[in-house]
């Protein structure tokens, strides 16, 4: 049994970290939620501004998977669980922000930059200052990502738990929910506003924009996820067996 849950706890602290990174990684882009549903509006139809200005950040998308890993760690191996990955995360996202600094004051190499001088269309391009453009928003989106994290993670573990003591180990469906909204309040505005306002040159407008979008979207994922949550919670039961039970 005890090696069964090291197992577990091991699986979805892999998965955990994984995608965790990969969120990230991908961040950096913010993609146009109206171009995506253009085909479903019509390409040649006019979107209304409402829906124009609906934009959200690529590793938003992969988001809501770490939160729901979460819900299942603290279901199995509870807050302390929840807290030891969180902060593994940080301390690897933390060494990580470190490396992108270095590799950003790196000299490029001159044949480098002479190979890569021209983009497809013709035009004049230089790859080194692609290069540091696009790593420094990661490194804003590390900075206000690891504050938001912690934050969020800690605010996640603990609603989590006190919703499953309140209804007494019942209604999976409503902590595992009830977390994620709370959690992600904190989790949407503050990395946005951190990595975008106060280290870059986004407009308080736009944060508000993309962040609003960015939490419904992970509630409403959350939401939808519901069956999964559930069906990972029965073929875990079947792993560990009936007499599995979280530490608090």
């Amino acid at each position: 049994m005890a090696n069964k849950r090291s197992h577990l706890y091991l699986l979805l602290s892999v998965f955990f970290v994984g995608n965790a990174f990969l969120a990230e990684l991908t961040g950096v882009k913010i993609f146009s939620v109206s171009e995506l549903l253009s085909p479903l509006i019509g390409s040649e139809s006019t979107p209304p501004q409402w829906l124009s200005s609906m934009n959200m950040s690529i590793g938003v998308l992969i988001w809501p998977v770490v939160f729901i890993t979460s819900d299942i760690m603290n279901e199995y191996f509870g807050r302390n669980g929840v807290r030891k990955i969180s902060f593994i995360t940080a301390i690897l996202i933390a060494y990580a922000l470190v490396f992108l600094i270095l590799a950003n004051a790196m000299p490029p190499a001159a044949f480098w930059l002479e190979n890569n001088q021209t983009a497809p269309d013709g035009n004049p391009f230089n790859i080194n200052y692609a290069y540091q453009t696009v790593l420094g928003q990661g490194v804003n989106i590390i900075i206000g990502s690891i504050t938001a994290f912690l934050v969020s993670q800690m605010t996640d573990a603990y609603t989590f738990q006190f919703l499953k003591k309140i209804t007494k180990s019942r209604h999976l469906w409503l902590r595992a929910t009830g977390s994620t909204v709370v959690s992600q309040v904190i989790d949407s505005f503050l990395i946005v506003y951190v990595a975008f306002y106060l280290l870059g040159n986004w407009s308080l407008t736009e944060v508000l924009q993309v962040a609003t979008l960015q939490y419904f979207y992970k509630v409403g994922i959350a939401i939808i996820l519901t069956p999964v949550i559930y069906g990972m919670h029965w073929l875990i039961d079947r792993y560990l067996g009936t007499s599995a039970v979280s530490e608090k």
